[in-house]
């Protein structure tokens, strides 16, 4: 993605401080802020979701994973579509895409069709995720863009911060259908402010380019069909989510211009930094998941009192992000993606502890502060590392590939998790029962870290460039690191 091309064609960039410069970073945040909330919020809902719609446990698996699927499975062909055809087209597609997708979601009569819904909200994310940065690297004066960029991603780190807080009043106010319906008022926000204060972009080497649609699909198949494998057991949908995983490495392997470049995989420190992005990331998605359960399942908490109860973690996120990634600058990676994993791992033991009416401040509290230290060691140098791990031209294209890998571990651990805990149909239904099965997942997550952090400590080098870039010193999602388009505003 070329943030330079509105200045090639004699543009010279939206200034900050102007009427028009401040409409795009709103909607800008406004959009990408939609596909941020709606992956965390919808963990504080799922229990009224479960009891009001009255499915079992491998729906509520299905609600989160059905979003996270065809998000992580197009999400780099979303970015492929805005560099063709324009950004500001895309990310509008994506939004009024997503707003439709909400309203479905708020209106849906059955578990099923809410799953439904979720897979189209996942589409709409796609399309809108990689062109919200992206607008603003490639609308801004150079002057004003690293500020710009600066802004854009701390207040969505203040929303992804305030996302849990927002989900649980919605469920126990308005109830949670709320959830997905607020996206609409916004999107009609978002819309016409783009329309009327976005200038198009494009890349101007994108225009002949082929979309690798087949690996797309390929990709797409091999995370559900893997997915349905784990959540209802079939074995025959695990052996054809092999086939369909070999089938994508061989078309990725032959294509010409391929979603998923194996060439990334030459660098031995990007794929080490990838296969730690893959445990910390399938750590937290089946933590956050199992989570907000069990504050209301087991310790009675509302959706309300659940999701303050885990503001801690982002908050520490967004008030510390940027100084850790200032010290990896100083220290180098290694460290920090060595002891993160591990903090985080404590954190996740110290959980076990969360029972029947539980102390917030003697149990809750310094579990989360735990986990949310390890998370806030963690999460720039990671992004960083990725950056620095290939070339210049080619650091978009790393982003995204390890911000899908990031989401496609999440999708899989909440497959996984509760098959390997033992949790049955009816688990959430049962505070005994899903207090047991709690108990032994969070030894299984804490184990995932600890070998994320075994890998880090083995693999991880200082990058001879290392770069760190306002979108990776803020960030406060839990199911993601942070996109980049891979500009350098030097």
């Amino acid at each position: 993605m070329a943030a330079g091309d509105l200045e090639a064609a004699g543009f010279p960039g939206i200034r900050l401080r102007s009427a028009t410069g401040r409409w795009v970073v709103l909607t800008t945040v406004l959009g990408s802020s939609m596909a941020m909330l709606d992956s965390t919020v919808v963990n504080v809902a799922l229990r009224h979701i479960g009891d009001d719609l009255d499915v079992d446990m491998s729906v509520l698996q299905w609600i989160v994973n059905a979003y996270t699927l065809t998000l992580a499975a197009l999400i780099l062909l979303g970015g492929a579509l805005g560099d063709r055809y324009g950004r500001r087209r895309i990310f509008v597609l994506g939004v009024v895409w997503f707003a439709i997708g909400s309203l479905l979601c708020g209106i849906a009569p059955t578990g099923e069709l809410l799953v439904l819904a979720r897979a189209l909200q996942g589409i709409g994310g796609a399309l809108l995720t990689p062109g919200s940065l992206a607008i603003i690297q490639a609308s801004f004066h150079p002057d004003d863009r690293s500020r710009a960029v600066g802004l854009w991603s701390g207040f969505g780190g203040i929303g992804a911060a305030i996302g849990p807080f927002v989900g649980g009043w919605l469920v126990d106010g308005p109830g949670w259908r709320w959830v997905f319906l607020i996206n609409v008022p916004l999107a009609a926000l978002c819309v016409p402010i783009a329309l009327r204060h976005v200038p198009e972009s494009r890349d101007p080497g994108g225009g002949h380019a082929r979309f690798d649609v087949l690996g797309a699909a390929l990709g797409a198949a091999t995370l559900g069909l893997t997915t349905y494998a784990l959540i209802d057991t079939a074995w025959w949908a695990g052996v054809a989510g092999i086939l369909a995983g070999v089938a994508f490495v061989l078309v990725e392997r032959r294509v010409p211009e391929p979603m998923l470049p194996l060439s990334l995989f030459q660098s031995r420190l990007f794929t080490v930094v990838n296969l730690v992005t893959l445990c910390v990331y399938a750590a937290l998605g089946g933590f956050f998941f199992l989570v907000a359960l069990q504050l209301q399942v087991v310790s009675g908490y509302s959706a309300l009192m659940a999701g303050v109860a885990l503001l801690p973690t982002t908050v520490l996120m967004l008030l510390f992000s940027a100084r850790s990634g200032a010290l990896a600058e100083r220290i180098g990676p290694r460290i920090p993606l060595t002891v993160g994993p591990l903090l985080a791992a404590l954190g996740m033991l110290l959980m076990v502890r969360v029972g029947p009416h539980p102390s917030y401040l003697l149990d809750v509290l310094p579990a989360l502060l735990v986990l949310g230290t390890g998370m806030v060691t963690l999460v720039a140098p990671l992004t960083a590392t990725v950056l620095a791990s290939v070339d210049t031209a080619r650091a978009g294209i790393a982003s995204g590939v390890n911000n899908a890998a990031a989401r496609a571990a999440g999708l899989l651990a909440v497959a996984a998790l509760p098959l390997l805990a033992g949790m049955g149909p009816e688990a959430y239904r049962s505070a005994a029962q899903f207090d047991a099965t709690f108990g032994r997942a969070m030894p299984m997550c804490a184990a995932i870290l600890v070998v994320g952090a075994v890998i880090a400590a083995v693999g991880i080098r200082r990058p001879r460039h290392p770069q760190v870039h306002p979108e990776c010193r803020v960030n406060c999602g839990v199911g993601a690191p942070p996109l980049e388009t891979g500009e350098r505003n030097e």
